[in-house]
């Protein structure tokens, strides 16, 4: 994502759990336009947010310096590595809600975590490409919805809004929007495959609990 954000213009400040020196190779290839910081730092930097960790550490995001702010959610609940949340095993609540409980102040839109990132990579596109993909998108806040569809297609996507945090079930782990309908074979993962809005609908629309 950072390398399709950079490509189109933007500034990027990258963080992770092992600090700033770890990401120096990162940001020398990214260019000028890149750096790195503490995960407070680049949370205070960023006009969108964007939060790629386990699911299991989503209480240590900064909470404060993304008030008002637009997060981007791109987790998934995997059992075997966070633990188990007794409310995501009864569908209760999304991991997206979780993470929006905690950031009281931000507005969380749920994207990316349905497309391996190497897809999301090779399959940016062009808006009058005509084997542009789609990426669904979900949120309770219109305004920051509409904010992360501008993003997606500065980077190369379009946007289907499959509704609220509440519905955002529909496009995580062992649904029929996830990963594969991006994939031109289910068992060889790097091999891409346009998905587009079409298909992304039919695959929310399918999903069941």
């Amino acid at each position: 994502m950072a390398r399709l954000a950079v490509a189109a213009g933007y500034d990027v400040v990258l963080s992770n759990s092992r600090g700033p020196e770890s990401l120096k190779d990162l940001v020398d290839e990214l260019g000028p336009r890149a750096r790195a910081a503490t995960p407070r730092e680049a949370a205070e930097a960023g006009d969108l947010v964007v939060v790629t960790i386990p699911l299991k550490a989503y209480r240590d995001v900064p909470v404060e310096p993304v008030a008002g702010k637009v997060v981007i959610d791109t987790n998934n609940y995997y059992p075997d590595r966070d633990g188990r949340f007794p409310e995501l095993d009864a569908g209760s609540a999304t991991s997206s809600e979780l993470l929006q409980r905690h950031l009281p102040g931000a507005r969380v839109v749920k994207v990316f975590n349905n497309i391996f990132f190497k897809h999301l990579h090779a399959l940016a596109r062009p808006a009058s490409a005509p084997d542009r993909s789609t990426l669904p998108i979900a949120g309770d806040d219109a305004g920051a919805k509409a904010e992360v569809t501008a993003f997606l297609d500065k980077i190369g996507y379009d946007a289907v809004d499959a509704g609220t945090l509440a519905e955002s079930w529909r496009f995580q782990p062992d649904t029929p929007a996830y990963g594969t309908i991006y994939s031109a074979d289910p068992k060889d993962w790097e091999r891409e495959a346009p998905g587009d809005a079409e298909k992304v609908r039919s695959a929310l629309a399918a999903a069941s609990r």
